[in-house]
């Protein structure tokens, strides 16, 4: 059973589920939209869109960012997409758009495949469980995922994968360097590096039980996630639909105007087959 509270700073929430304690924002009416976000990053990435989605959007900060209190032991990207799974649950959720950026886009991913029914719509933002892996990149991320490495790393990676653009952009740089410094944000990098390549992980076996309409977008500038993934995960979800930018890891910062102009008639789609299939 869960139990939501209602934290005294406006617009925050905090749910107790089984794995986590998690705080999240809840703004709007209608179908729900659910925000997430990437490693060591979290809900105040979607601040300058949220309101612009039109719809329910809830926008929830993972086990051990923002205001969401570390698990009690470092998370992993299954255990995130766990934490997904009860979060909505826990909410009782009628089905949603899912929107998932980077570590996000698995948990999303592997909720539209285990749970279709809570997922009406999947929008996946240079997204990862679609990847191919190879001795190099399994390489890259066991070393990423020690602590020194991302002490050292991530002043370096974090600009480079973000290549910043507007002042929403630099802001983002800025909390993910300082979390970057803390001992528990070392540790929840380094432990979701680590458990990046993890066979559980992987949904391209899987991806052909993604039924739900899915928009993929993807920053071509991302020095961390290469394009060619983007268009594999298009291949592999049967019927997706892919949508570049010339952005890096989070487009809809970069370039909010031209993200919201393809995601917002995204949504309408889904609200109106959501609407019909309930008719029907």
């Amino acid at each position: 059973m869960t139990d939501r509270t209602v934290n005294e700073r406006v617009g925050m929430s905090v749910v107790e589920l089984p794995s986590a304690t998690v705080a999240y924002s809840d703004h709007g009416a209608g179908m729900p939209v659910v925000l997430l976000h990437a490693t060591l990053h979290d809900r105040t990435d979607y601040a300058d869109i949220a309101a612009a989605l039109g719809h329910r959007v809830i926008a929830l900060d993972w086990p051990g960012h923002g205001e969401s209190p570390a698990p009690a032991t470092p998370p992993s990207a299954v255990f995130l997409a766990d934490v997904l799974e009860q979060f909505v649950a826990g909410l009782n959720l009628p089905a949603a758009v899912i929107v998932g950026n980077s570590v996000g886009g698995f948990a999303a991913g592997r909720l539209a495949i285990r749970q279709p029914s809570r997922v009406a719509g999947l929008i996946l933002v240079n997204g990862s469980g679609f990847t191919q892996w190879t001795p190099v990149t399994r390489a890259f991320c066991a070393l990423m995922g020690r602590s020194a490495t991302v002490k050292a790393v991530f002043r370096y990676s974090v600009p480079l994968y973000m290549q910043a653009r507007t002042e929403r952009d630099r802001d983002i740089v800025a909390r993910v360097l300082a979390r970057a410094r803390s001992e528990d944000g070392v540790a929840t990098a380094a432990a979701l590096w680590r458990s990046f390549p993890d066979p559980a992980a992987d949904l391209r076996a899987f991806a052909d039980r993604i039924t739900a309409p899915t928009l993929i977008t993807w920053g071509t500038r991302d020095r961390t996630l290469r394009t060619s993934w983007g268009r594999a995960m298009h291949r592999s979800i049967r019927g997706s639909r892919y949508v570049e930018f010339d952005t890096g890891h989070l487009p809809f910062t970069s370039d909010p105007d031209g993200w919201l102009g393809v995601v917002e008639p995204f949504l309408d789609e889904v609200k109106a087959g959501s609407e019909a299939k309930q008719q029907g």
